[in-house]
C-alpha cells in the first residue's frame, strides 16, 4: 500500500514554502516518524516526518517551491518487511566495531542542527558521546567535539576531507562572487525590517546600566539556583522582569496601532530575539508577569532550543507585546534595534564592559552596559520612552526593586 507524503499545514497564514532539503534518497527504506525533509516558509522552518515505515519514492526535487497539502513523495509500506533481512547481511562488515551500528542508528534520528554541524565539520555524530536523552547527540555535544578535538574528529572521518577539495577546485579561476537565492524566511525578515522603518516614526533613546548588583546576586545565589531549578540564572530573566515592571509603570509602551485605533495591551508576553543559522527569530515567552525567574529562564532556554533546532511553531512566535534583543552576546557595544511590528518598542542589550564612572564624587570601575530603546513615536512620546528606560535601569541596578515592586 502506497502512503502519500504531503506538506503538512503550518498555520492559516502559510500557504507555501520551499522544500529546502531531503534527509533521505529516492528508494531508501525509512522508519515511522523518521525525518524526511526540511521545509522553509516565510515564517518558520520545520521538518516533515514519515507516517509509516517503507520504501520511499521522491516526487519533488530539493529546492522546489511546494504548496501546503502537496504530495512530495510516497511510501510503499509493504517494502519495509521485505527490506528487513538486509540489515543482518551488512553486519559482518562492521563486526570489528560492534558498538557502531547502535550509535549510527541514534545519529539517524538527530535534529537538523546536529546534521548541519556534521555536514559542516565532517564530524560523525556516531563518534560523539551523547549527553541527551537515551544517549542522543545534541548540538552542544557536536560543538564541544568541534572545539575540543578538531584533529581527532578529522581523523575519525577521513573520507570527509577529500570531498571538500573537488568543490573548491571546481570554481572557475578568478571567480569573486557566489550567488544563491534568499530563503523564504530571509526574504520575509528583509521585508519586515524595511516595512518597520518605512511605516513607523522610529526613534531611539539610550541609557547605561551598572550591572554590579545583578552580577553580585548571580554570583551569590547561582549554585543554589541551579540545584533547585536545574537551570542557570542568566541576565535575560532580570531584563524580562525589569521590562514587565517598566511596562506596568509606563503602559503607553504596551500599546500598538491597528489602522486608526490605538490598542492597549494588558498582558505581558515578551519576545526574546534568538539568532539561528536561518536568521533572527523572536519566540514569545507568555505571561511573564506571572512567571518567576526560574520559569523565565526555562521558557527562554526551551524557545531558543526549538528555534535553533527548527522545531519552532507559529504559536511560539505570535502575540508578543514587546521584544528584547541582546547584541552583547556577539560583542556589540551599542546599536539601534529595529521595532518588531506591530509592537511599538524594542529594548537592545549590549556587551558588559568595565569602565570608570563617577559614584558619590569618586571615580570607580564598574561593569557597565549600554541599553537602547527604539520606539514608534506615533504611539510613544519622548518622555514616556525615557521614563520607561529609566525604570528598566533602576530595576537592574537595584534588583530588590523587582521583588518589592518599586
Amino acid at each position: 500500500m502506497a502512503i502519500e507524503v504531503k506538506i503538512p499545514p503550518m498555520g492559516e497564514s502559510i500557504n507555501s514554502g520551499v522544500l529546502a532539503k531531503w534527509y533521505v534518497k529516492d528508494g531508501d527504506v525509512v522508519k515511522k516518524d523518521q525525518p524526511l525533509f526540511e521545509l522553509e516558509t516565510d515564517k518558520i522552518t520545520s521538518e516533515g516526518t514519515a507516517e509509516s515505515a517503507g520504501k520511499i519514492s521522491l516526487k519533488v526535487e530539493a529546492g522546489a517551491e511546494v504548496k501546503i497539502g502537496q504530495v512530495v513523495a510516497s511510501i510503499d509500506a509493504t517494502a519495509s518487511s521485505a527490506a528487513a533481512p538486509a540489515t543482518p547481511a551488512a553486519a559482518p562488515v562492521e563486526s570489528a566495531k560492534p558498538a557502531a551500528p547502535a550509535k549510527a542508528l541514534a545519529a539517524d534520528t538527530q535534529s537538523p542542527a546536529v546534521r548541519r554541524l556534521a555536514t559542516e565539520t565532517g564530524i560523525d555524530p556516531a563518534a560523539v558521546t551523547g549527553s541527551g536523552k537515551a544517549g542522543r547527540v545534541t548540538k552542544g555535544d557536536m560543538i564541544a567535539a568541534t572545539e575540543a578535538k578538531p584533529a581527532e574528529a578529522a581523523r575519525a572521518v577521513p573520507a570527509a576531507a577529500p570531498a571538500a577539495a573537488p568543490a573548491a577546485a571546481a570554481k572557475p579561476s578568478g571567480e569573486r562572487q557566489t550567488r544563491r537565492k534568499m530563503s523564504p524566511l530571509r526574504q520575509k525578515i528583509a521585508q519586515r525590517l524595511v516595512a518597520a522603518q518605512h511605516e513607523a516614526a522610529m526613534l531611539t533613546t539610550f541609557n547605561e546600566v551598572d550591572m554590579s548588583g545583578v552580577m553580585a546576586l548571580r554570583a551569590k545565589y547561582q549554585d543554589d539556583f541551579v540545584k533547585k531549578n536545574g537551570v542557570k540564572l542568566g541576565f535575560m530573566s532580570f531584563f524580562v522582569k525589569a521590562v514587565v515592571h517598566a511596562l506596568r509603570e509606563v503602559p503607553a509602551i504596551n500599546a500598538q496601532i491597528d489602522g486608526d485605533t490605538l490598542v492597549e495591551n494588558n498582558y505581558y508576553d515578551i519576545g526574546v530575539a534568538v539568532s539561528t543559522d536561518k536568521g533572527l527569530m523572536v519566540p514569545i515567552v507568555k505571561n511573564c508577569d506571572s512567571l518567576n525567574m526560574a520559569d523565565v529562564e526555562k521558557q527562554i532556554a526551551l524557545a531558543a532550543t526549538k528555534a535553533r533546532d527548527g522545531k519552532i511553531t507559529l504559536a511560539d512566535l505570535e502575540g508578543g507585546v514587546f521584544t528584547i534583543t541582546n547584541g552583547g552576546t556577539f560583542g556589540s557595544l551599542l546599536s539601534t534595534p529595529i521595532i518588531n511590528p506591530p509592537q511599538s518598542a524594542i529594548l537592545g542589550m549590549h556587551s558588559i564592559n568595565e569602565r570608570p564612572i563617577a559614584v558619590n564624587g569618586q571615580v570607580v570601575i564598574r561593569p557597565m552596559m549600554y541599553i537602547a530603546l527604539s520606539y514608534d513615536h506615533r504611539v510613544v512620546d519622548g518622555k514616556q520612552a525615557v521614563t520607561f528606560l529609566v525604570k528598566v535601569k533602576q530595576a537592574i541596578e537595584d534588583p530588590a526593586r523587582l521583588v518589592l515592586g518599586l
